[in-house]
This record gives structure tokens, sequence and C-alpha cells, in this order.
């Protein structure tokens, strides 16, 4: 969930983690010797997949989207990440189907997909075929008619007047009050039920920068006596890494990007993100990247809103710089408009033009451990070149697995010169298979938005 001022506070929480992540340094520390997190072994090379059931399909059901599992494996998801399964509030809900973020009973199913039995289904099907299942987990605020208004009461945020209280304009929910230790009990056993009921593999979590830390620890310490699970928070707190959270959010490096493919900013840009991002977070970090998600594309545009001509060279680099790629349902079917949030809006599955796209990227990514996740992955470095403003050049390396990168981030054309020095050798693209001898220096001409993956041969 966004609106402005939830961007207006997010900067700030950035602003604050930052001053700590400085003090940090100075006292001789680093994130990394403070993480006690571990993450669970098979998510060290994977990508994530999200899934809106209500547009998914026709029906809007688990059932009509179980057959569609075994086409995401052959494209090669690993783990499916499904929007919020719980009832919808009624009262003050927003248009006429509510927000799936405004939940009623978090131990409940939302009928309009199905049964218990028919997700229990679901996450068998992806079980069996080694992909892993996480939900959409909204902890900071429920629906006003979620039972807890009445039974605990005291667990809710009220104003001035004593009135129970709506986070921001979000005036369909109630925001809770984390203060109380006891809703910490409450919340936790209801995430742990899903794990004992449904056997799922963990939680995307909602505004998670909004919700006490120090319920996320305790709530993965409890997790992870039933299972190790993953997490992944909406927010970019690097504190949250230190034991809660195996994956954040990287908005910034996002708009960043988002700017770069308008011609707002630089190729310099992402660099100094991405050194920023490195001092800011341990390198166990999962920092999932993406070019769509359920916000974006509901509040703020489609992907070729956000990136036009340089959709499929940011979607690239998702892949294979450092990070942990996100691929929103539809755009392997090339998805060009935005799906209404509070109404019916069903996914267009005719083309899917972008299907095989997709699974040569998740292809590079599970071959190459220069590319898997955190710190399973190989190092970022920057390659020179005569064009820094518009030509990314960068390379990742671990052991003896070396990837070369070189993407124009322009609609102009460019011949570059681009320094390999150390690097030298025989190198196979990754997406034609043909050779390509690296010099010391090369010469490339490279058309507007064009991309080269090179990998070592």
């Amino acid at each position: 969930m966004k609106n402005l001022s939830g961007i207006i506070l997010l900067l700030l929480i950035l602003t604050t983690t930052a001053c700590r992540s400085q003090k940090a340094q100075k006292q001789n520390f680093t994130m990394d010797k403070l993480t006690t997190l571990t993450h669970p072994e098979w998510s060290k090379k994977s990508n994530i997949y999200e899934v809106n059931i209500r547009q998914y399909t026709k029906e809007g059901t688990f059932k009509a989207f179980q057959p569609h599992i075994q086409r995401l494996k052959n494209m090669g998801v690993d783990i499916i990440w499904l929007m919020p399964i719980n009832p919808i509030g009624e009262k003050n809900r927003k248009g006429s189907l509510g927000s799936y973020y405004a939940v009623k009973d978090y131990k409940g199913i939302n009928a309009e997909y199905g049964t218990l039995a028919d997700f229990k289904d679901l996450v068998t099907e992806a079980h069996s075929l080694n992909m892993h299942v996480i939900i959409d987990w909204v902890a900071n605020h429920t629906a006003w008619d979620n039972n807890w208004v009445e039974e605990h009461p005291e667990w809710y945020k009220k104003d001035s007047l004593g009135n129970f209280a709506s986070p921001y304009d979000w005036t369909d929910v109630l925001a809770l009050d984390y203060s109380n230790h006891q809703l910490w009990k409450g919340m936790a056993d209801a995430m742990k039920y899903w794990l004992d009921e449904a056997d799922i593999d963990g939680f995307r979590c909602d505004v998670a920068m909004l919700v006490s830390t120090d319920f996320w620890d305790s709530a993965r310490a409890e997790l992870d006596k039933t299972k190790a699970v993953f997490m992944l928070a909406e927010a970019e707190q690097p504190n949250h890494h230190l034991k809660a959270f195996d994956a954040n959010y990287s908005w910034e490096m996002f708009h960043v990007m988002q700017k770069v493919a308008k011609g707002e900013n630089k190729v310099n840009d992402i660099y100094k993100e991405r050194l920023k991002e490195d001092g800011l977070f341990s390198k166990s970090t999962y920092q999932m990247l993406f070019t769509s998600n359920h916000d974006e594309n509901s509040w703020n545009g489609t992907e070729y809103e956000m990136f036009g001509e340089a959709t499929k060279t940011f979607s690239i680099l998702n892949f294979v710089m450092p990070g942990f790629p996100l691929i929103y349902n539809g755009q392997e079917a090339g998805l060009n408009r935005r799906l209404k949030f509070f109404e019916k809006d069903e996914i267009d599955w005719k083309n899917l033009s972008k299907e095989d796209f997709y699974k040569s990227l998740i292809e590079l990514k599970n071959r190459n451990s220069a590319l898997w996740n955190g710190e399973f992955g190989g190092d970022f470095t920057k390659l020179e070149n005569n064009n820094p403003s518009n030509i990314f050049s960068f390379l990742r390396k671990l052991d003896g697995n070396t990837v070369l990168i070189l993407c124009n981030l322009s609609a102009k054309n460019f011949m570059t010169e681009i320094n390999f020095a150390g690097y030298e050798g025989s190198y196979i693209n990754s997406f034609t298979g043909e050779k390509v001898e690296i010099k010391m220096k090369n010469n490339f001409d490279l058309k507007p938005w064009q991309y080269i993956v090179m990998e070592k041969h």
C-alpha cells in the first residue's frame, strides 16, 4: 500500500537508518557482524512472482489459478507470492469489492477465492513442483469489521477523542497499536496458523516499516521454530534484516532507474544508489528489484508508462544486478494497462509475448552463481568506459564465474570503449550464444537501450 504520506514517512525512516548505519561504522562494526538471520537454503538463487487471485482469471479463484502453476514452473518461477487471501472487510470498504489489505479475519479465507481446502491444494501443487508459496500479511491495520475490534479494542490506536484511528487516508481500515504486547501474541499466532494449517513458506509483509521491528524480530523467531520461513518486507530499513526479514523492496533503486529511463537521471546515479545501498545494508540482504508490482501498476502506471522503450533493458538489469528479481503477474503477457484495485479486472492471457524472455532471464540467473542472491552471489564491480553518463558497464564475479554486462541506457546510439583490464578472455553472449573475445579495451557500437550480457567461457 502506498500514498504520499506513506512515502514521506518512509523517507524520514531512511534518513534515520542511514545515520544509524554511519554511527555503526564509526564504532567499528558492520551490519554483517550484527546479522543473526539465516536464509532458507532454497532461496539463494530464487526469484519471486506476484499473484493477484482476483484478477488472474475470469473466475478469480484458487482453483482457476492452479493450472497456471505448471506454466509458471516451466517459466522458472521459484516463489509464488499471493496477495492477501483473507476475507475483505465490508464496513467502509472502498469500491464494490474492497481492498485486499482490509483484512476481516486473519485466520479466514476470502470466500470469493474458494475454500481452505482449495488453498491447501494450491500450496500442495506448488510444493510438488519444488516451488514455494508466501502470502501477503497485513500486520499494520485491519478492516473495521475484523473480529478483533470487538474482542480486543485495546489492540487498536485511538485518536485524541478516544475513537479508532485510520492510518493516513486509508479510511477502510483501522490502525493497530504495537505498544500492546498482547497484540504481538495474537498476530504471531495468526501467522503461525498458516504454517501449521496450510504449510506455506513465509510472508510478504505490507508496510512493514509502520510495525514495530521488535515485533517482527520476535515473530520471525517463533515462525522459524515451525519451519524455515522466507520473509519479504515492503520497506527499506536496514535493521529489519538483523533478525526478521530476508528481503526488502528496493524502492529507491526503482525510482532512480525510472528517472534514467525518462532521461531525468544518468547512469552515474545508478552507481551512486548502488554504493549507498552497499553502505546501508548487509551483503546478506536480498533487495527486491522490479519494473512493476500491484501498487505501481494500479496507482502510478504500467511498466511501459514508467520505462517506455527501456522496459526490456531494465527488466534484464533486475536479474543481473545484485538483488532479488520480481515478476508481477501479467508481465509475461505484456500487461500494458493499469489493473483496477477495488473492482474485478481480469488479466488478458491471450498472448504470452514475454514468457520466453523471462524464462531466459531466470535460466541465466540459475546457472550462474555470480548472479545469485545476497551473500550467495558475486561482487558488483564497475567497468570504466568513455561515456559514463549513458553506458552502464559492470561485472559480477564469484570464484570462476564472471558475467560482463553492458547497457546503453539512453535513446541514442553510441560507439563506446569499455576497459576490461583484468577480465580479458573468451566469453559467450548469454542470449545469442555467440563467442566473444574480450581484450583489455574493446569498442562496442551500442544502439538505443541495447544490452549485452556475456558469461566467461
